[in-house]
C-alpha cells in the first residue's frame, strides 16, 4: 500500500471556494477543477493560476478548454508538470511515480468513477482526468482528486479504471508526472503570469463571437435534441461561463496585489457567467423542441465582457 502523497482524507474533505455551492458554475472542467483542489490541498491559493482565463478565446466552434499552464504552475508554486512516455500498464507508472514522491495526472474513463454517479457512472463512456493520491493494489483502493473534490473507489471500479482485467493494455492514456518541489516559486511570478495572459488576450471580443455561433446553432440543437445539447454546451456555454467567473476571482486578487481598480471588473465577468448559465437553460429548451431567442442576453454578455476586460487591462497598464 502506498502512502498518501498529500495528507488529506475523503471524510471531511472541504473543497476550495471556487467549488462552493453558491458559485454560478460549481465546476469548470476536469483539469482545472482537479488542479484547484490539488493546489488547495497543498496549502496554495489556486486563484493566481486562473489568470489563464484572460487569454481564453472562441475558435469559431467552441470556447477554450481552460488549463492551468505548466509554466504558470512552475513560476507560481515551483511545481513541474511534464508528459510521460507510457509503455507499461498505467497503474505501474502511477505506482512508480508515487514511490518516487511524484503525483500524476491521468486520463481515465469516467464510467468507473463513483463521484460521477447520476451523470455517467456505470452508464456512459467519457474521458476525464484525475490525480491519484493513494493506490493500494492489494485492497483495490484508489483515492483521487477529480472535479470539485477528493474521492475513493474500490473493487470492480479499481480494476476497471486501470483495465486490469484486459489481457493487454488498451490505447495508452495521457499521463503526466507532477514534481511538487521542483523549484522555488518566483517572487514576481503573479505579475509575470497575469501580464502575459492579458497581452495574449483575444484581439476581438470572444463572447460576441460565441454569441453569433450560439444563434446559428439553435436549429441544429433543436434537431439533435439533448444528446447533442449536452456535449455542445459543455464546450461552448459552460467553458465560457466558468472562465468568466474565474476571471472575476483573478480580478479581485489583482486588486490586492498592486493593481488597484481591477476588482471593479468582477461584476462584469460575473454577469457573463450568469448570462451563460441563463442562455444554457434557454438552449436546453431549444433541445426539447421549443422556440428560443437568447440574442439580447448574448449581446449583454458580450458588452459585459468587453467592459470588464477594459477595466482589467487599464488597471494592469497593458495594451
Amino acid at each position: 500500500m502506498s502512502d498518501r502523497l498529500i495528507d488529506v482524507r475523503v471524510d471531511g474533505y472541504s473543497p476550495h471556494f471556487v467549488h462552493a455551492a453558491d458559485r454560478i458554475w460549481t465546476e469548470t472542467n476536469c483539469y482545472v477543477d482537479l488542479w484547484v483542489e490539488v493546489l488547495h490541498s497543498l496549502g496554495h491559493d489556486p486563484v493566481p493560476a486562473a489568470a489563464c482565463a484572460f487569454s481564453a478565446r472562441f475558435d469559431g466552434a467552441q470556447w477554450t478548454f481552460l488549463k492551468f499552464r505548466p509554466e504558470d504552475l512552475l513560476a507560481l508554486y515551483g511545481i513541474d508538470v511534464a508528459e510521460m512516455n507510457v509503455w507499461r500498464r498505467p497503474v505501474d507508472h502511477l505506482e512508480d511515480n508515487a514511490a518516487a514522491g511524484l503525483l500524476s495526472t491521468i486520463e481515465v474513463d469516467a464510467f468507473w468513477l463513483p463521484d460521477t454517479e447520476g451523470t455517467g457512472y456505470r452508464e456512459s463512456r467519457s474521458k476525464t482526468t484525475i490525480v491519484p493520491n493513494l493506490i493500494d493494489r492489494d485492497t483495490g483502493t484508489l483515492e483521487y482528486f477529480h472535479n470539485s473534490g477528493y474521492h475513493v473507489l474500490t473493487g470492480e471500479d479499481f480494476r476497471g479504471v486501470f483495465g486490469l482485467d484486459e489481457p493487454v493494455p488498451t490505447w495508452p492514456p495521457y499521463l503526466e508526472q507532477v514534481r511538487l518541489d521542483a523549484a522555488q516559486p518566483q517572487c514576481d511570478a503573479f505579475d509575470t503570469v497575469v501580464l502575459r495572459h492579458l497581452r495574449m488576450r483575444a484581439g476581438s471580443n470572444p463572447v460576441r463571437e460565441l454569441g453569433k455561433r450560439v444563434l446559428a446553432d439553435i436549429d441544429p440543437i433543436r434537431t439533435g435534441g439533448m444528446d447533442v445539447f449536452h456535449p455542445w454546451t459543455f464546450g461552448v456555454l459552460r467553458q465560457c461561463g466558468a472562465t468568466a467567473e474565474l476571471a472575476a476571482d483573478v480580478s479581485v486578487y489583482m486588486d490586492g496585489r498592486g493593481y488597484p481598480g481591477a476588482a471593479a471588473a468582477a461584476d462584469g465577468f460575473r454577469a457573463v457567467a450568469e448570462g451563460a448559465k441563463s442562455v444554457q437553460f434557454r438552449m436546453a429548451r431549444a433541445a426539447r423542441g421549443r422556440s428560443v431567442d437568447p440574442g439580447d442576453q448574448l449581446t449583454a454578455m458580450a458588452d459585459a465582457w468587453e467592459d470588464a476586460m477594459a477595466t482589467v487591462v487599464r488597471a494592469a497598464g497593458v495594451r
